[in-house]
């Protein structure tokens, strides 16, 4: 009889950010296995959007990569007391844009085996941010330059 694969374990910070509320809006996330190393990295320009709504898709791809990579025990570990506070069911989410994706994450939390959200402070959560710094900084050099 073989015994069960280890699930894996890791840990997701992420992080969203608009510049203005709504704003040109940014998305970082970095997985690491439970051993520190790097999983994945992502930082993506989301459009305009506000913070909520890029903190909540920066969650949803840094979900998506953990399925990705076939984490089984995933930690979240976030900056954004409101969406720690919503997922763990501390706060109902009451904006109708917010409502989807609370749901999409939650349909992914499904797909693994453990999952666990923490609030953790934003010295804590810089390289996610630089990310996201990253992400808006690179579209807005891109756009053509007026005046």
């Amino acid at each position: 009889m073989n015994a069960p694969a280890a699930t894996l374990k890791a840990t997701l910070y992420s992080d969203g950010g608009a510049r203005g509320n709504p704003g040109p809006a940014g998305a970082g996330a970095i997985l690491t296995a439970e051993d520190g190393r790097p999983l994945a990295q992502i930082s993506q320009y989301l459009g305009t959007a506000t913070n909520n709504v890029a903190e909540y898709r920066a969650l949803i791809l840094g979900l998506e990569a953990a399925c990705a990579q076939r984490v089984g025990d995933l930690t979240v570990c976030l900056d954004s007391e409101l969406v720690v506070r919503q997922l763990n069911g501390a706060y109902r989410v009451k904006d109708p844009k917010m409502l989807p994706l609370h749901a999409q994450v939650r349909r992914l939390f499904a797909r693994f085996e453990r999952v666990s959200v923490a609030h953790i402070p934003r010295e804590r959560n810089k390289d996610a941010d630089k990310l996201v710094n990253a992400a808006i900084d690179g579209y807005l050099a891109a756009q053509p330059q007026t005046g």
